[in-house]
């Protein structure tokens, strides 16, 4: 297993979507997961210390949890088949291990509340882990940053908006 960081939450400025950005700790790979906007809030939250009034769902499962006597030992992307992550939420229960089956999404917004360490698959990381060079493909399918700061686009990356903001005719635009 390869232990990685949650490096950041992104938003698709195309759909909405949500891609979580893990980070291989020590290393340059990454591994973008595609995850719902409910649970990006729910781990940005919880990453950034903002308190809400009343226990998230994923409160809840860690107050459960801590409440039965278990813990959270860490957390696995387990393995990846036809672009779906699979997790598995790993606890200690009465000295025995006990291994859930989680979306990955889930399984972030736990770890994040529980501190308990991120791991992948070897095989997941060989499978889906890409370089430094190829984020930039993340910014060519116009994913940016969930706060946007220190992501810029690559002037070859506009394409079509570049074309079209050299093609206005701003006297025409203005009435001149």
């Amino acid at each position: 297993m390869i232990e990685v960081t949650i490096e950041s939450i992104r938003v698709s400025l195309m759909s909405q979507n949500r891609v979580v950005v893990l980070r291989e700790e020590g290393g340059e790979r990454f591994i973008p997961i595609w995850i719902g906007p409910y649970e990006a809030d729910a781990i940005t939250l919880q990453l950034q210390g903002m308190e809400v009034p009343r226990p998230l769902t994923h409160d809840l499962l860690k107050n459960v949890i801590e409440t039965l006597g278990a813990e959270v030992l860490h957390i696995v992307i387990s393995g990846l088949e036809k672009n779906t992550y699979f997790a598995r939420i790993v606890l200690d229960v009465d000295g025995d291990t006990v291994e859930i089956d989680s979306r990955p999404s889930d399984a972030l917004a736990l770890a994040v509340r529980t501190s308990a360490p991120l791991y992948v698959a070897d095989e997941v990381m060989q499978q889906a882990g890409m370089q430094p060079e190829e984020e930039m493909s993340l910014a060519g399918a116009g994913i940016a940053s969930e706060h946007g700061e220190g992501d810029e686009v690559a002037p070859e990356d506009l394409g079509a908006f570049k074309d079209f903001v050299e093609g206005l005719d701003l006297d025409k635009l203005l009435g001149n």
